[in-house]
């Protein structure tokens, strides 16, 4: 048995290949038209995952036997059943990553699907700040954040068009033989909704540069 593998950002790309591959399938009038998306999708899933072994290579590969809608639905229904789920939070790990934030209200964790979750994210409309959880190098970090909403755009972290906020956070280490007054923020536009933002994620580069930035490290 195939063990849990797949991230879910990892998953999103797999998700919208696959209907790229449908989309040629069900629109192309000539059938090599599809088969050329067939060999190119196949080709961006392989290289989404280049250390994958001999079984996972041929689960992944399974999408160029895809013919038509039913083939592309139990090949995602295989790929979720090997989703590596995002590693399950207690309220005390989430109060220790803020412990400057004293009335810290944490979300419903019971509420969370962690396999479809890349980072955990979420507002307190009451002090108008936003906290992202994220595993950074297999240590759980989290930064926050004031956030004021911006209807809609496109985000910073998954580069999609959806309801929007300004995320400005205080950058926390400060350079070398900085004054005591010294003061950097970041600021980047990102989904409101950060269940959204998990649906919509196929790479986490800009999320860990983020990340990067505000913690200095």
């Amino acid at each position: 048995m195939v063990q849990p593998f797949i991230r879910n950002h990892q998953y999103n790309y797999i998700q919208r290949q696959s209907q790229l591959l449908l989309h040629a399938m069900q629109t192309a009038s000539d059938p090599r038209v599809a088969d050329s998306v067939r060999t190119g999708v196949w080709s961006a899933i392989m290289e989404l995952f280049p250390d994958a072994d001999p079984e996972q290579k041929l689960m992944l590969g399974a999408v160029s036997d895809c013919r038509g809608e039913e083939d592309i639905r139990r090949y995602l229904h295989t790929m979720e059943d090997v989703l590596e789920p995002y590693p399950q939070l207690t309220v005390k790990q989430i109060h220790d990553l803020f412990p400057k934030s004293k009335k810290l209200k944490v979300p419903d964790l019971d509420a969370v699907d962690w396999q479809r979750t890349t980072y955990l994210g979420w507002t307190d409309p009451a002090s108008g700040r936003m906290f992202l959880v994220y595993p950074l190098n297999g240590q759980l970090a989290g930064i926050e954040g004031k956030y004021t909403p911006a209807n809609k755009g496109v985000c910073f972290l998954c580069n999609r068009h959806e309801e929007i906020a300004l995320f400005s956070a205080i950058v926390r280490k400060k350079p070398a033989g900085a004054s005591p007054d010294y003061y950097k923020a970041i600021g980047q536009y990102i989904c409101l909704d950060s269940k959204a933002c998990n649906r919509n994620l196929t790479q986490v580069a800009a999320l860990e540069t983020l990340i990067r930035q505000i913690l200095g490290v």
